[in-house]
């Protein structure tokens, strides 16, 4: 994945640099430690599904010292915000079927 990354930023310099930019960006506010910035952004990589933002940030967790329970806290929440999300769309689609009847 990394030499996929660095060919990338060789054909577009600004895009990968953005990327590195907004990452490293909410670090500097030093109000979470680097352990919950790595918990959250687990739990964001299995909601969006990021095979590589998942092994990055595993390791990385590790490093900061994050634990097993800590990280399947963090999955936790992660599962819970994707079945919320679920829920909401699903009401969103009895909207739908009840804007369909009703043209009817």
């Amino acid at each position: 994945m990394s030499s996929r990354v660095g060919e990338l930023r060789k054909l577009s310099p600004d895009t990968v640099d953005a990327y590195r930019m907004a990452g490293g960006a909410g670090a500097k506010t030093g109000h979470l430690d680097e352990k919950t910035r790595e918990l959250i952004s687990l739990a964001v990589a299995v909601t969006t599904r990021c095979d590589g933002c998942i092994a990055v940030h595993s390791a990385k967790a590790v490093q900061e010292g994050a634990t097993r329970e800590e990280i399947a806290e963090a999955l936790g929440v992660a599962v819970a915000m994707n079945t919320g999300a679920a829920v909401v769309f699903s009401a969103r689609v009895l909207d739908a079927v009840d804007s369909v009847e009703g043209a009817r």
